[in-house]
């Protein structure tokens, strides 16, 4: 079979430093090729070598050629790519317009919609008319993922390099990812997965490259490199899969963060609203985290959002050691928001770019502590270096920076505040499994070291959830189960929870069906 892509002896150099170093693959119609390591190990930027895009600044060395048309991408952070001015109806319907030009005029409008619609139906999105109206921002990231997702099946790509497209994700719409990827393979589409869920690259994949530091120590096809790795490295990341710590017993501490009848709404248009969550009553105490876990858009996001103050349209209360939070982060006191700090999913849209990362953490000391910023300049160095970060990184710019270092640098500049609650937005995703676990052990670290915080985890991971003290669980903007998180993870009571559990042990078990 006749290789769609190949990539040969690539080498990215940026400022005489090897990003990709000798990378070397085929990409065959019809097969799943996946590129997994760490964060930071070069996958990117291999991936989006085959779009014909690398860092600015770059020296290239090496041949990369693409035959058969166009390459759809799918990339780890969507709204980077999703214009926050456009309903996302419109930035679909463009690209579906050019697939139906030769169409008569009065059969255009309606067999572009019907494209688009099909398109968001194989990307689950099934609420494909509302989602329509919507803006990227009044998505969560999951229905930014899919939206993209939707994109490169419209553009009928004949390869399509998936940038950890099940990042964020649950386990049920991870399910459907995956069978929907290996729905694109059947139909002869080459796709490229570049992941650290090495759950769904054992789903999905054919053949599989394990990149460390730029280079490919590991190629092998999928099967034989699980049953018998033959690299120290590739038998690391296999060995660090599923081994979290035991849930931590709930604490019986001070009452950090309440939540007393909070119904939290979304706005559809200019008179209309929709309720996106509805939440009675919710306690997180001190030295304790609390997993927020449930499906794509069952408004774990809008929740998060709503005790950080950057979600202001709802009723009920939110209440910091027993005081009504203002609703809106403007009208909160410096005091209160250094004690609510909030991390991102999206860590890299949390940053100015044009500044190093080390100045930007240090602000974060100065603004809300008052602290002289020579002594935030130091601090922020030491909690940088102490999250694993090296000097030099945190004198770069952050577009010089991996996914998972960004994150750890956006946990840092929260920390500055000497946060009271810290709020966490699926700052696991995207993460390999021994960056995850490191990132995970720093959080309970911070929580043994700070006995006055608490921790609200936002997390599709259960594995992660399972690292927490207690586990509450959304779906459909509802709060359906709480409880301790091995009793929610071992005997769930609530029959969306006991799906959400049993898709994930058979996504860990099993292939796709």
């Amino acid at each position: 079979m006749n290789a769609v892509a190949e990539v040969k002896d690539l080498r990215v150099e940026i400022g005489g430093r090897a990003i990709v170093d000798g990378v070397s693959f085929q990409v065959r119609p019809g097969k799943v090729t996946a590129l997994v390591g760490t964060s930071g190990s070069g996958k990117t930027t291999t991936g989006l070598a085959l779009l014909g895009e690398y860092p600015a600044g770059a020296r290239i060395t090496g041949d990369v050629r693409v035959s058969n048309g166009l390459v759809g991408y799918v990339p780890q952070h969507p709204g980077a790519v999703l214009n926050p001015a456009r309903r996302v109806g419109a930035l679909l319907r463009d690209i579906a317009r050019d697939q139906v030009r030769r169409l008569p005029r009065p059969q255009r409008r309606a067999a572009a919609r019907t494209r688009v619609l099909h398109a968001l139906s194989v990307a689950q999105l099934p609420e494909g008319e509302l989602l329509l109206r919507r803006y990227p921002h009044q998505l969560s990231g999951g229905q930014q993922q899919r939206a993209v997702l939707a994109q490169a099946l419209l553009l009928g790509a004949s390869v399509v390099v998936a940038d950890e497209p099940t990042t964020g994700q649950d386990a049920l719409t991870k399910r459907r990812i995956v069978d929907q990827l290996a729905a694109v393979a059947r139909q002869g589409i080459a796709v490229v997965l570049l992941s650290h869920d090495l759950d769904v690259v054992r789903a999905l994949a054919d053949e599989v490259l394990v990149m460390r530091g730029g280079r490919v120590v590991e190629a092998a096809p999928a099967e034989q490199l699980w049953l018998a790795p033959q690299h120290p490295w590739t038998a690391e990341l296999l060995a660090a899969e599923g081994k979290m710590d035991d849930s931590p017993p709930a604490r019986d501490g001070q009452a950090a963060l309440q939540v007393e009848g909070l119904t939290a709404r979304h706005r559809d248009g200019a008179r209309s609203s929709k309720e996106a969550v509805r939440i009675p009553e919710l306690t997180v105490r001190s030295g304790e985290c609390l997993a927020v876990i449930g499906r794509s858009g069952s408004g774990k996001t809008t929740f998060a959002r709503c005790l950080a103050g950057l979600h202001r349209e709802y009723a009920g209360d939110v209440l910091l050691d027993g005081v009504p939070l203002p609703r809106s982060l403007r009208a909160r006191t410096r005091e209160q928001l250094a004690a609510v700090q909030y991390v991102f999913q999206d860590a890299r849209a949390a940053f100015d770019d044009h500044r190093p990362v080390l100045d930007q953490v240090a602000r974060t000391a100065v603004r809300l502590r008052g602290a002289h910023p020579r002594e935030a300049l130091a601090e922020a160095l030491h909690t940088l270096t102490g999250l694993g970060l090296t000097e030099e990184l945190a004198l770069r710019a952050p577009g010089q920076l991996s996914g998972g270092e960004l994150q750890r640098t956006a946990l840092a500049r929260a920390l500055l505040a000497r946060p009271r609650v810290l709020v966490c937005d699926e700052i696991t995703a995207g993460l390999d499994t021994v960056t995850r676990h490191a990132l995970l052990d720093t959080l309970a670290g911070l929580l043994r070291d700070r006995p006055e915080l608490a921790l609200v985890l936002i997390t599709h991971d259960l594995d992660a959830a399972a690292a927490a003290a207690r586990i509450a669980v959304l779906d459909a903007g509802e709060l359906v189960e709480q409880g301790p998180a091995r009793q929610v993870l071992t005997s769930p009571r609530h029959p969306f929870t006991v799906s959400l559990v049993d898709t994930s042990v058979r996504l860990a078990a099993k292939t796709p069906s």
